[in-house]
């Protein structure tokens, strides 16, 4: 299969292609997280997710619900920014922004045939994991060990700056 570039979507043109996609016999991956500061351990999730299948989907959340999951002063990069860092990867064939707390309704709306969550869970601790199995999608665990952290990263920044500042 020939990569395609990927591209930013909406919902509804993103339910087009997932469509045609499955109806040409591919296998939809379907991956997400804030993806605020881009580090090695996102780049080995999603090309891991991408192995799984044909075709891999990734929903970056909002500005607003990474604020609501990271503290008032995240992300550090806008939600337009990070979709675009994300797209430019290789292995990566869509990307939509997702508003709402969770992905079950954008799992409900595209029914990927597998979910990928990277190594810090296991297919029992998924959130999602009973919603995709509803319409008869599997979970899967993609990436390395869950020992990078763009929290981390940053605030190891934030204690170098304090401690020039000293």
């Amino acid at each position: 299969m020939t990569h395609t570039s990927a591209r930013i979507v909406d919902r509804p043109r993103l339910r087009e292609a997932i469509a045609a996609a499955k109806k040409d016999g591919q296998r939809i991956v379907f991956a997400n997280g804030c993806f605020d500061v881009l580090h090695v351990g996102h780049v080995r999730y999603l090309k891991a997710a991408k192995a799984l299948g044909d075709l891999l989907v990734v929903a970056v959340n909002s500005d607003e619900q990474v604020r609501k999951q990271k503290g008032a002063d995240r992300p550090l990069i806008p939600q337009d920014q990070r979709a675009e860092i994300v797209a430019a990867l290789a292995a990566v064939d869509f990307v939509t922004i997702f508003d709402e707390p969770t992905v079950t309704e954008l799992l409900l709306a595209l029914k990927p045939d597998i979910h990928a969550k990277g190594t810090d869970y296991t297919e029992d601790t998924v959130p999602e994991r009973d919603v995709v199995r509803s319409y008869g999608g599997r979970v899967a665990i993609a990436g390395d060990a869950k020992d990078h952290s763009s929290s981390e990263m940053i605030d190891g920044v934030s204690r170098l700056l304090q401690n020039r500042e000293r």
